[in-house]
């Protein structure tokens, strides 16, 4: 039992280091300003980051005391998380797999359309029961006038990489004609309003802009796709690390038992 102990011991070490890029990719989520706006995704990465990090600390317990109920225990927890991790991995993969984004001629930054993201998306995020509070969170983070200090000429606002929430939130989609001032004043009338029903919801007020824009939810969703994208590499290869881990672990554990059983019927 007692090299099972040290393997299981080992075991728990590895699974440790690996809570703490779950904590991180989700910290760093919830650091994001449009995950500050949406408050429900904010924190589940890491709160499942903490329970692993709990677990773990189980079965060193376990391990430490030699009390195989902790041991079973966190065997049985760390089944549990690990499929929680790849339920939320499966679905993060497939509501983000839609892109709404396309390709303005001439300039740096893509704008969005609101149908090019998953449908899941759309009704849970910037449907009409969430898009009131999120609208002026959005408007509250500063995130469009921070751009009239960044660009100053319109050759440098068009050739800009934009985030998804700056290109459809702070002004007009390219398409309705509307005339530079700065990243967040453009002159009208549009010349082309019937092209995008944004067109006629552009106000150059600085706490409207975009923000009723469906341009602008597309932005939004935009963000969280490009972040979760990025969030989903790191947890792909650490669930990879921890589904070896408990395999191991489960293994040690039988064996152990099996060792156990033989010794006590001799």
């Amino acid at each position: 039992m007692a090299l099972s102990n040290n393997i299981t011991a080992i075991l728990n070490f590895i699974a440790l280091m690996c809570s703490i890029p779950i904590i991180s990719a989700g910290i760093w989520l919830a650091s994001k300003p449009d995950n500050e706006c949406i408050h429900w995704l904010r924190w589940p990465l890491v709160f499942l980051g903490i329970a692993f990090l709990l677990v773990t600390l189980s079965g060193f317990a376990g391990a430490y005391w030699k009390k195989e109920t902790f041991l079973g225990l966190y065997l049985v927890c760390m089944f549990i998380l690990i499929v929680l991790l790849l339920v939320l991995l499966v679905l993060a993969f497939v509501v983000t797999r839609p892109d709404g984004a396309y390709t303005v001629p001439g300039m740096g930054f893509k704008e969005y359309r609101l149908d090019g993201f998953s449908l899941w998306m759309r009704d849970h995020i910037t449907g009409d029961d969430n898009w009131g509070k999120i609208r002026a969170c959005l408007a509250d983070t500063q995130i469009c006038s921070k751009l009239t200090h960044k660009y100053i000429s319109a050759g440098e606002f068009f050739a800009a990489h934009l985030s998804p929430i700056e290109s459809g939130c702070c002004k007009p989609p390219m398409i309705c004609g509307f005339r530079y001032s700065n990243p967040t004043t453009w002159i009208g009338p549009s010349t082309n309003i019937a092209a995008d029903a944004d067109c006629g919801v552009w106000n150059n007020h600085p706490t409207q802009l975009c923000y009723n824009c469906d341009s602008c939810k597309a932005g939004l969703l935009g963000n969280l796709r490009h972040e979760w994208r990025k969030a989903y590499i790191i947890l792909i290869v650490t669930v990879i690390v921890l589904i070896c881990v408990y395999l191991i672990a489960c293994i040690a554990y039988k064996n152990a038992r099996t060792a156990q059983l033989f010794r006590s019927y001799k």
